[in-house]
């Protein structure tokens, strides 16, 4: 069985971007490049490597033990070119993601301790959505990503082997407003507030509101403004154009302009920070950054 290694790229970026249209955007490939790449793969392979549907394509199960096997069998090959060129560090090269709000709060002294740990080791971070680095997790782009979780917690997704995961932080929702509002000013705000507020939110998806919305007003929301930035989204809290739903790991990002409160009606809205990976055998550089993503969530001001 022959493939070259232009088809396996082709095959981790397909399995990382969840579609043949997103792989050739990213490889700079015609569509039609990426589809007969795939047909010579599947040919050669014996079997079909992704199944395709309206949304995209996701891996059978022969594509993700081939995915296992080339993503080795590539980063082999990264390595070897950098080495040649006398660009790999020393203690090799770790990768990881975060979710989109956390970057700001951890990754700047998750480097720092890292640095002094393993000032050989050099860190590569990317930030995105949890389903597209779980997607990377499982092309073999990242070694570690750390995810977001919301209740009842189910697994990130639902191909095997199943991630490991650890979880880094779990903490309440809190509601951020104008430092001078009338609301919450004994700390708390009620549903009936926060439901004729107007919100700072994220861009919504198809039936569900944007993240910065209280996930359990009783009523449709008043959306002023849509932002994916959380500096944005403070930004316009701080200048009195509404409120937004905070996680607690980014209270030492919150200005003195806008004021944190918890919400005193109904169940406590919580939220998990997870550290995902593959299973199996790591490398000692991947497992001393995951500890150092620990003691920079650790070291995190918590209400």
């Amino acid at each position: 069985m022959e493939w070259s290694s232009t088809a396996l790229r082709v095959l981790r970026a397909i399995a990382e971007l969840g579609s043949f249209t997103a792989a050739a955007g990213a490889l700079g490939y015609t569509q039609s490049a990426v589809s007969r790449q795939m047909a010579v793969l599947e040919h050669a392979a014996g079997t079909p490597l992704f199944e395709r549907r309206s949304g995209g394509a996701t891996l059978t199960a022969a594509g993700a033990t081939l995915l296992r096997h080339a993503s080795a069998a590539l980063d082999d090959l990264d390595r070897a070119e950098r080495a040649l060129h006398g660009i790999e560090p020393g203690g090799g090269t770790v990768r990881v993601g975060v979710f989109t709000s956390i970057g700001a709060a951890v990754l700047p002294e998750t480097l720092t301790l890292m640095r002094r740990r393993r000032p050989d080791v050099d860190v590569v971070t990317r930030e995105g959505p949890t389903a597209a680095l779980t997607r990377s997790l499982r092309a073999g782009t990242l070694d570690l990503a750390v995810i977001s979780a919301r209740p009842p917690y189910p697994a990130p997704d639902d191909q095997d082997p199943p991630l490991e995961l650890d979880v880094l932080l779990e903490g309440e929702l809190l509601v951020a407003v104008p430092a001078d509002s009338r609301l919450g000013r004994d700390g708390t705000v009620g549903l009936d507030d926060l439901q004729t507020a107007t919100w700072v939110s994220g861009p919504h998806t198809t039936g569900e509101h944007g993240i910065g919305v209280w996930p359990a007003l009783p009523q449709r929301p008043i959306i002023g403004h849509q932002t994916r930035d959380w500096l944005s989204k403070l930004s316009l809290v701080a200048a009195g154009y509404g409120v937004t739903t905070l996680p607690p790991y980014l209270l030492a990002l919150v200005p003195d302009t806008v004021r944190v409160v918890r919400v005193a009606e109904g169940a406590p809205v919580t939220r998990r920070v997870l550290l995902a990976r593959l299973p199996g055998l790591i490398t000692d550089a991947v497992d001393d950054l995951a500890a150092c993503l620990r003691d920079a969530i650790d070291g995190l001001p918590l209400p």
